[in-house]
């Protein structure tokens, strides 16, 4: 669902800079969805609340590359000459890479390396509403796995070859190391919860020597979970601010099962990327989107 405001404010915008984003709002699921509203697409409400008041606001301020969201973006028609030209160039037609799996990710990338500037605009309408494009999430967890997936793919190991390290600027060096931690952290996560479980059943067997006898673990693990203390934090704050006191509280409860959906993406992200390396098809999965924001009723979510 687009913003009555988001065109007249991608337009403004364009008169001075080559590319827009605006936010995306995953919305909130009613209650008659059950747990699957609550756990699976919530999560989806959680990581765009961060990622779209902290990290893309962070990436203009430090001068990064804005990637685009597939939506809510808009691009100044030179601009898109200018992608067209280098796509003819390339030998395909169009300023879009058809065969990038998170071709809008690249979009954006790709301007800011022909010199283009990037605006990221969070904006608020008269009636405080977020200017952004709107969406119900999958809230299924085949779904959101494959979603997930295909953003793997196509960001952490299709990204990496396509566009490489090329930048040169710090910053977006940086950034690209982020973008593309996903498939080590869904090693770290799957091993970190395996030690959780490995130490439960540890507590059950007879052990003369104490765990934490070595100053420096217990150090190290004091540490992690400060850390993790303080990403629950935040991510409850930004959550909790776009959608409620109630919802941020929830966030820190769904940050293992976001954990698990990304582990699972992660796994099948790299078998896919492998398949492919060995001559293999590339298979781009369709996120289907079964319902719209306008079928919620008043008493679920306001759009």
């Amino acid at each position: 669902m687009v913003h009555p405001l988001a065109l007249s404010v991608i337009m403004r915008a364009l008169a001075g800079c080559d590319f827009v984003q605006l936010p995306v709002r995953p919305e909130p699921q009613p209650a008659t969805r059950g747990w699957r509203g609550g756990w699976i697409a919530g999560h989806y409400c959680d990581e765009f609340a961060e990622a779209h008041a902290k990290a893309m606001p962070v990436r203009e301020a430090l001068g990064a590359g804005l990637p685009a969201a597939g939506v809510g973006c808009g691009l100044a028609r030179p601009m898109l000459d200018r992608l067209a030209d280098l796509r003819r160039n390339a030998g395909s037609p169009g300023p879009f890479a058809a065969e990038a799996l998170t071709e809008d990710y690249e979009l954006g990338l790709v301007v800011a390396r022909l010199g283009g500037k990037g605006r990221f605009l969070r904006l608020r309408d008269p009636a405080g509403e977020l200017i952004a494009t709107r969406a119900l999430f999958p809230d299924a967890l085949g779904p959101a796995v494959r979603q997930k997936t295909r953003w793997i793919h196509g960001i952490a190991l299709q990204g990496w070859d396509r566009l490489g390290w090329s930048s040169g600027r710090p910053a977006d060096v940086w950034m690209a190391l982020r973008d593309r931690r996903g498939p080590l952290a869904a090693l770290v996560f799957a091993a970190g919860y395996l030690l959780l479980v490995l130490v439960a059943l540890r507590r059950l067997l007879p052990d003369p020597q104490p765990l934490l006898a070595d100053p420096a673990l217990r150090g190290l693990l004091w540490a992690c979970l400060a850390g993790l203390a303080w990403r629950a934090l935040l991510r409850a704050v930004f959550t909790g601010h776009e959608y409620g006191v109630r919802e941020g509280l929830w966030a820190i409860l769904r940050i293992p099962f976001a954990n698990v959906v990304l582990m699972m993406a992660g796994r099948r992200a790299l078998l896919a990327y492998l398949a492919v390396l060995r001559g293999g098809p590339l298979h781009w999965e369709k996120t289907v989107h079964e319902r719209h924001c306008a079928a919620l009723r008043p008493a679920g979510v306001q759009v």
